[in-house]
């Protein structure tokens, strides 16, 4: 009788990462032609209903081409977590699994990536009391200068935040001052994974940042063309929401709610909403820089040419 333990092959899961613009549904949908799969979302504003165009949600016929999930989950004026998406993704990837297809993750949140394999440190809770002196702290110096603060405690997550987003920004001063600790230390989980699949990573790396940046601006003069102002200023009409919520901060949104407060002007508004998804895409490469085992291509024959081989192999 053999002394050797025999355990089950890991199911594989498929991870495509990589900036805003740079195709990661068109490469997913290329994929789903030729693997068994229903996508993931991994994308935090893709879980909020009723923000479509700005979000460049897929469209009701691409989701029927494919079954998609965490799409569509929460209200605006509610909150979802880095742990909240794990959840919601295992619980996904378990049920896509069951079905004897493979669970297929697309989207540009890499903390979500990231806390999905390697899991995130315990963050302390919000705590009013400093939310509200770091926002007296703004109002007297400005974010630029609370920024700077945070370049001399956690370089690395000043790399990632941009003086322009107060919200994340407020929040790495409140954990730093709660735990004694850079809010980059407590993202870094675990150095292995603890996924119990077998996890291909493809991260979309356009070779041309040029044309990355082109793509930023053409998409969303397109969702301008669609109605997102239309769209911003519905949700600005509903008495339960504001600019300062999660969900009205995300990019082009809060520069819509802006234009129609009548802080900016048109062009204003435009210029800058193109200006900060760029710089939410430099954020995205740096991120993938350090994400551990991708596979870098720049289009979906690329990537069904690491794709076919690593389906034949088994464990």
């Amino acid at each position: 009788m053999s002394d050797t333990v025999q355990t089950e092959p890991r199911p594989p899961a498929i991870f495509v990462l990589g900036p805003t613009a740079s195709g990661k549904t068109q490469l997913a949908l290329s994929l789903a032609q030729h693997v068994p799969c229903e996508i993931i979302s991994v994308d935090s504003a893709l879980v909020y209903r009723g923000m479509d165009i700005g979000t460049a949600k897929p469209s009701a016929d691409i989701r029927a081409q494919v079954p998609h999930h965490l799409i569509d989950l929460i209200d605006p004026a509610d909150a979802y977590s880095a742990a909240r998406f794990c959840e919601d993704a295992l619980n996904a990837m378990q049920a896509v699994t069951a079905r004897g297809r493979i669970p297929l993750l697309v989207g540009g949140t890499m903390l979500y990536f990231k806390a999905l394999e390697y899991g995130l440190d315990e963050m302390p809770p919000a705590d009013p009391d400093i939310r509200q002196k770091l926002e007296a702290q703004a109002q007297a110096q400005g974010w630029e200068a609370l920024h700077q603060r945070l370049q001399q405690i956690d370089p690395i997550a000043a790399q990632r935040i941009h003086p322009n987003d107060p919200q994340r920004l407020q929040r790495a001063l409140e954990v730093y001052e709660l735990t004694g600790r850079p809010l980059s230390s407590l993202q870094q989980g675990d150095k292995v994974s603890r996924l119990a699949y077998r996890t291909l990573r493809l991260a979309l790396l356009p070779p041309c940042r040029e044309r990355l940046r082109a793509a930023i601006a053409s998409r969303f003069r397109q969702m301008l063309n669609e109605g997102f102002v239309d769209e911003v200023r519905a949700l600005r009409q509903r008495p339960d929401l504001h600019k300062n919520l999660p969900a009205m901060r995300a990019v082009g949104y809060r520069q819509a709610w802006e234009y129609l407060d009548g802080d900016i002007d048109a062009d204003t508004f435009e210029s800058t909403a193109i200006t900060a998804t760029r710089q939410l895409a430099k954020r995205q490469l740096t991120w993938l820089r350090s994400y551990p085992g991708i596979t870098p291509l720049s289009d979906a024959n690329e990537a069904l040419a690491v794709l076919r081989p690593w389906l034949e192999q088994r464990g």
